[in-house]
């Protein structure tokens, strides 16, 4: 009983300096390419968090499409990941973020690093484990993984059409 109370004050704790925190979240809407022992097309949506220009948080959902065995096959993907630059006294603040991040799929769990340019373009690579034991179309989706990935800001789009 007292671990259980503990935990729930621990949360408590969390939950009440995370909404001290202050995000502005922006939407996004993401195209781009997953290698995952197949070839994918991926379309989907982020929500970028930040607090400042140095730490922000990514979090979104997609669809991964192509052909597997010669049969169509789609996927979800969920992911998360963290942009950080710390770099001070330059001539353009923060045009290329470090990253870290996971993404599961109803048939791995991938941790990945890479870059990003303004956080509109994104190179990541890592390393995939298989959920389950059946494959995609009887093919196991594991090993390494690259995405590339281009991300439009929706106050972008939304500029352009008008």
């Amino acid at each position: 009983m007292k671990l259980k109370l503990f935990f729930v004050i621990i949360l408590l704790f969390l939950m009440s300096s995370l909404t001290k925190a202050q995000l502005t979240a922006h939407t996004l809407v993401h195209v781009g390419y997953v290698y995952q022992n197949q070839s994918f097309g991926e379309i989907g949506g982020r929500l970028l968090l930040l607090n400042n220009d140095d730490v922000i948080f990514r979090i979104g959902a997609s669809g991964l499409f192509g052909s597997v065995n010669g049969k169509f096959a789609a996927m979800p993907k969920v992911q998360a990941d963290v942009l950080f630059n710390f770099e001070k006294n330059v001539d353009l603040n923060h045009a290329y973020y470090f990253l870290g991040g996971a993404e599961i799929t109803t048939q791995y769990i991938a941790p990945k690093v890479g870059v990003t340019l303004f956080g509109l373009v994104d190179l990541t690579g890592g390393y995939a484990f298989p959920l389950g034991t059946e494959g995609l179309h009887g093919k196991k989706l594991e090993g390494f993984n690259l995405n590339f990935t281009i991300n439009l800001p929706i106050v972008m789009i939304r500029d352009l059409l008008n």
